[in-house]
């Protein structure tokens, strides 16, 4: 792990509440043992939700909260050295009822950090997603970083990936003209334990069940083929990219040892948690905040080329996520 390469910086981490900008926070925390050590700056909407999910930290005289929406924050007064934005409404809900601000977030968000950066002189790792592929025409296709797919721009549906593509070209932009040191992760179907109350993801919805000791309840067929990635693997694979990447470029973040259909990924979890599965119709309003690309496999070889290796295959992710959670039960 790069700590070393981190040790006595100064790090921003916008939408830290969220499942995987949270967990790397938690990875940046344990890995803070002996002077110097790494200032985080939690950066998030809702600053009583930040303090809530960091009650471990929250004295910590290197982590500090920050209070503010990404599209607007004023932080003038804040000097950094390296900024990961992750700051997004990335859950099929918000892409039906709100999709204008899911593309005010994802574009005004990501040219206040950008902005900030330059002032900063610090590397910015842009967070975006395997959904600005597209579909594409090959049914065994896995894409990689050079490849794209057909998006459908008069969807709304299309607000997510359209503005995290439109999101990159900022990124890619401001490295050309003003040399800003950017580089982009694109993340798979990352899973995990903490999720929010607001999270309508299937995966989210799924263990929301299991927790409640209900079936789950499936609202499709299931058929879609995803590249999924335990949230910890991610995580991993962002300090990676942030310290080793190739300023400009981007990198899949996939584990290809976890290419499942949805059902398949539910199943495993059903089993892990020794429930059923149910199906159901969505509403038309859940229906519309659903992908309709039925193949998102990535290829991580770029990734891995930078030596990162995940640890947790589909099975053992699943596993590691329920003994998370019971490990928290036991311990309130």
């Amino acid at each position: 792990m790069p700590f070393d390469m981190l040790a006595g910086k100064r790090l921003l981490v916008s939408g830290a509440s969220g499942l995987i900008s949270s967990t790397l926070i938690d990875c940046l925390m344990l890995g803070n043992g002996a002077e110097p050590k790494i200032e985080v700056y939690a950066l998030g909407r809702d600053g009583r939700r930040l303090e809530d999910r960091f009650q471990a930290y929250i004295h910590a005289s290197c982590f500090h909260v920050l209070e503010g929406d990404i599209s607007r924050v004023d932080l003038s007064d804040l000097q950094v050295d390296y900024i990961v934005h992750a700051a997004s409404p990335a859950h099929p809900l918000a892409y039906s009822q709100t999709p204008v601000d899911v593309m005010k977030a994802n574009l005004l968000g990501t040219l206040n950090m950008l902005e900030l950066a330059r002032r900063c002189g610090a590397r910015l790792l842009f967070l975006s997603s395997g959904e600005i592929y597209g579909t594409s025409g090959d049914p065994n296709s896995a894409f990689r970083e050079d490849d794209y797919g057909y998006i459908d721009i008069t969807n709304p549906r299309s607000c997510y990936p359209e503005s995290k593509r439109a999101a990159e070209t900022l990124c890619a932009s401001y490295h050309a003209q003003y040399g800003v040191d950017a580089v982009v992760a694109r993340l798979c179907h990352v899973y995990g334990p903490a999720i929010t109350e607001r999270n309508t993801r299937a995966d989210a919805q799924f263990l929301r069940r299991v927790l409640a000791h209900e079936d789950i309840v499936m609202k499709s067929p299931g058929t879609q083929v995803r590249s999924f990635c335990y949230v910890k693997d991610a995580a991993t694979a962002l300090l990676y990219i942030l310290v080793w990447g190739v300023s400009g470029e981007a990198y899949n973040v996939a584990n290809r040892h976890s290419i499942a259909t949805v059902r398949e990924f539910a199943q495993t979890l059903a089993e892990a948690g020794g429930v059923g599965i149910q199906n159901d119709f969505p509403t038309e309003e859940e229906a519309r905040g659903y992908s309709r690309i039925s193949r998102a496999v990535l290829d991580a070889s770029k990734l891995e080329g930078l030596d990162w290796v995940p640890q947790y295959d589909l099975a053992a992710g699943v596993k590691d996520m329920l003994n998370d959670f019971r490990k928290r039960k036991s311990v309130q």
